[in-house]
């Protein structure tokens, strides 16, 4: 049943008011700190507010205005929208929380732009979350684009400025080159840019021609660089010059995050199943993030910088999604989008270790680590566990992605993907392992003095614990997600 209701725009407008305030409160950095993290609960709050209609199998749509026949300014909220929109401002909790002992930690400048840009980002995410068309969803993955490069540029040295012109010439050049002549093309051919009501259909119309069907797909799977596909995924790595919460809002709650839920609304609400199960381009789409997926995990292999080596593993990671929905199969495309929630939590517990280790010790580099767990027990504890999680090793959250896209695989009889998933659990445990053995059990208890012995501060070590804690709980109880998905289909 369609509900129209302005519920979507609650959760937008909190975190547009909450930016504003973050602004007006500049020169109170506890006011500011407090907005931050009242509006991240309350849009958390918001977002929850629109399950239930949603469970009972239900779908929220609200027209803001119309610009042309099939053109709207319009917000829809379906199973795939809350996934989204759940972890994002969710996550963003923590964050805000955590962002209080990074930026005080390290006496950061400019923080009043960098929680209102942070916050801006969100702002995107949700957007994004709620579109009901591709005029409302370019909208909202522009603007993430924008506010996130003063956060990439933070630091405001040559390295920062280098990365940041990097992150924006790619995330916009392909935007503009790629994803706006996408939705010129679908809307030519089909006159509307809002998404189809059901995931089989699409709104493609039977006699539209597969040649133009085709280049329109892969036009959009080009502009949604957030993705981080090969090869538009370098930007990733160069954005790691950003502080350590920035990583993490990057990687795992608001901007690759945007870009695969955007190539996932595309596929399941723009094409359709059945239109790419015809045109033969949905298994076509697995077998390329397939290589994505192993070539980034052996890239991550090779680097010792602990950020480095994070951001490769995102860009195989975020694969995983986008290759579960191209499965096709109910089973994977579950799969594919429960790792949004799963990656989601355990990604930001590996880049919050990292920035924590940095506050604490100043180290940087996974040769430099040796015996660390000692000196961090609840930080890399943390990174202990989400690292199985990234391997896929039960009962962490992790091990429920690749049980679906096993399964998935499975029951379209494809060998080359299961090859694919198992190869990569290897090599996923092979840059993350070694990590941890370094940390526990390579250097010894002696080499580190009394004073050396210490953590990050508990506003970044809770949300650590916190974020870890709920992936295992994800891992034992997937019931929820699953559930929710399942109301997609």
């Amino acid at each position: 049943m369609v509900m129209e209701s302005a519920l979507p725009l609650l959760p937008i407008g909190i975190v547009l008011v909450t930016s504003i305030l973050i602004m007006v409160s500049g020169k109170r950095p506890n006011l500011r700190e407090f907005w931050s993290i009242a509006g991240a609960v309350l849009t958390f709050v918001s977002v929850m507010a629109m399950v239930p209609a949603i469970w009972q199998g239900n779908r929220i749509l609200y027209t803001l205005s119309t610009i042309a026949p099939g053109i709207s300014l319009n917000f829809r909220v379906d199973a795939l929208s809350l996934i989204f929109g759940i972890v994002s401002s969710f996550l963003w909790i923590f964050a805000s929380i955590y962002n209080v002992g990074y930026m005080r930690s390290l006496n950061e400048h400019a923080q009043t732009r960098y929680y209102a840009c942070f916050a801006i980002a969100i702002f995107g995410a949700q957007g994004v979350s709620y579109s009901g068309g591709l005029f409302s969803l370019y909208l909202f993955y522009e603007i993430i684009s924008l506010f996130t490069y003063p956060l990439v540029a933070h630091h405001q040295d040559e390295e920062g400025y280098a990365g940041g012109k990097k992150y924006l010439v790619y995330l916009m050049g392909t935007s503009k080159g790629f994803l706006l002549p996408a939705l010129i093309l679908t809307y030519i051919m089909t006159g509307t840019l809002d998404f189809a009501d059901n995931i089989c259909t699409g709104v493609f119309h039977s006699t539209a021609d597969p040649l133009w069907i085709t280049v329109t797909y892969v036009l959009f799977i080009a502009g949604f660089a957030k993705a981080a596909i090969m090869p538009l995924h370098n930007w990733l790595p160069s954005a790691m010059v950003a502080p350590t919460p920035v990583s993490a809002l990057l990687h795992a709650v608001a901007v690759v995050k945007a870009g695969v839920f955007c190539i996932s609304r595309v596929m399941l609400s723009t094409f359709g199943t059945n239109i790419l199960q015809d045109l033969g381009i949905g298994l076509i789409t697995a077998y390329f993030v397939s290589f994505t997926i192993l070539a980034a995990s052996i890239i991550a292999l090779t680097k010792d910088d602990l950020k480095a080596r994070l951001a490769y593993s995102t860009v195989s990671q975020l694969s995983y999604i986008i290759l579960g929905v191209a499965l096709l199969d109910n089973t994977g495309v579950l799969g594919g989008i429960i790792h949004i929630v799963n990656h989601g939590f355990s990604k930001i517990t590996l880049f919050f270790c990292a920035g924590a280790i940095y506050v604490a010790h100043h180290k940087k580099k996974i040769s430099d680590m040796a015996g660390i767990g000692y000196a961090m027990p609840f930080t890399m504890g943390a990174f202990a566990l989400a690292s199985l999680s990234m391997i896929g090793a039960p009962p962490v959250a992790g091990f429920v992605t690749k049980w679906y896209l096993l399964n998935g695989a499975l029951e379209i009889q494809n060998i080359p993907i299961v090859i694919v998933l198992l190869a990569s659990t290897l090599l996923n445990a092979g840059y993350f392992v070694p990590i941890t053995f370094r940390a526990f059990f390579q250097g010894k208890k002696e080499r580190w003095s009394r004073k050396d012995i210490q953590e990050a501060p508990l506003t970044m070590v809770v949300p650590i614990v916190l974020a870890s804690l709920i992936s295992l709980v994800l891992g034992i109880f997937p019931d929820f997600f699953v559930g929710l998905i399942g109301k997609l289909f």
